[in-house]
């Protein structure tokens, strides 16, 4: 194994940088897990790590990537073997400790979750962070009732990556799907995914103006927030729930107190960060069987190699992206 190898590096130097360098073994944060990446994935929070205003990163230089997926190298802990497969996403990972956009990675051993059988590390990674957002965002509403018979399920953002992953999953479950997205010229795609309907972003988000609208949907997964949230919220029926995730319309929700007093309506926070491995793991192994859609291949927009990053980065900013920015490592 060679001691050095390249990974995409952002530093605060003026200008600001986003470049492709080498690094060294003993530049690696530690850990006790080492692990020769395979494949990593584009996320929102990734390209706000890769400008000087994203209020990401905390200490520079740095290496971003929220999520991997690879082949452990060496473990100092004996719950990790040399030449096993392995899926490391959330926690410091991408934040405060270097990420997946990096041919090799030291990761704690208290982050690492085994690949589970069913799954290939390159669909580990097409699911990636945002998939495991859709998948706890699915289980969220189950633990709150959904059901396929009981009605429509909204998925906004879908277009997106927790928004696409989210559609799939649904749809493999038996669930009928309404996906909105702000690219309605994308209906083709989120129909492959197994949406049973496709509305644009201001049907989905526009408020008549009232606090509790005509009930349209069981439940839905919101990757948007903002005010378009609170739209959906007014709309959903009784006894249904929200599960929110995403801020791309912003942070504040202009909402009343009605939809969750008068139509007990729950509004279910979704972190992925800090969600404790007890539950993280089982969650993998469905993700890995029951919730599996038939060709997650339909979820990627692209795959590409680490010259690529920078301008897959400004991309996600742009939401000039559909579905998951696979970037293959090794």
């Amino acid at each position: 194994m060679t001691n050095q190898f390249q990974a995409l590096v952002v530093n605060n130097t003026e200008p600001f940088s986003v470049e492709v360098k080498p690094l060294s073994l003993e530049e690696l944060p530690a850990g006790e897990v080492l692990i020769k990446v395979a494949y990593s994935s584009v996320n929102y929070k990734d390209g706000l790590a890769s400008i000087p205003n994203g209020n990401i990163v905390r200490t520079y230089p740095f290496v971003p990537g929220i999520d991997l997926s690879g082949t452990v190298v060496s473990s100092a802990d004996s719950r990790f073997k040399e030449g096993q497969p392995v899926i490391a996403t959330s926690y410091g990972i991408g934040v405060s400790h270097f990420g997946g956009f990096s041919e090799y990675a030291r990761i704690p051993a208290d982050w690492i979750v085994p690949l589970p059988e069913g799954l290939t590390l390159r669909e580990a990674m097409i699911y990636g962070t945002a998939g495991f957002t859709a998948a706890m965002s699915v289980q969220a509403l189950e633990a709150q009732g959904l059901a396929p018979g009981k009605g429509k399920v909204l998925v906004t953002g879908a277009t997106g990556g927790v928004g696409g992953a989210a559609t799939a999953i649904l749809a493999k479950l038996g669930y009928a799907v309404t996906a909105s997205t702000g690219r309605t010229e994308e209906a083709g795609y989120l129909q492959k995914l197994g949406a049973a309907e496709v509305i644009s972003r201001e049907e989905a988000g526009s408020s008549s103006g009232k606090p509790l609208d005509k009930q349209l949907w069981q439940a839905a997964v919101d990757s948007v927030g903002g005010a378009p949230l609170a739209a959906v919220l007014s709309r959903i029926a009784y006894g249904g729930a929200v599960a929110a995730s995403g801020l791309t319309a912003g942070t504040a929700v202009p909402a009343t107190v009605l939809p969750f007093i008068l139509r007990g309506v729950s509004l279910l926070g979704i972190d992925s960060v800090n969600f404790p491995m007890e539950k993280r793991t089982p969650l993998w192994q469905r993700m890995a069987g029951d919730m599996k859609p038939e060709s997650l291949d339909l979820l990627v927009d692209r795959e590409i190699t680490l010259d690529a990053l920078p301008a897959a980065l400004a991309d996600i900013l742009r939401s000039n992206t559909r579905g998951r920015v696979l970037v293959r490592l090794s």
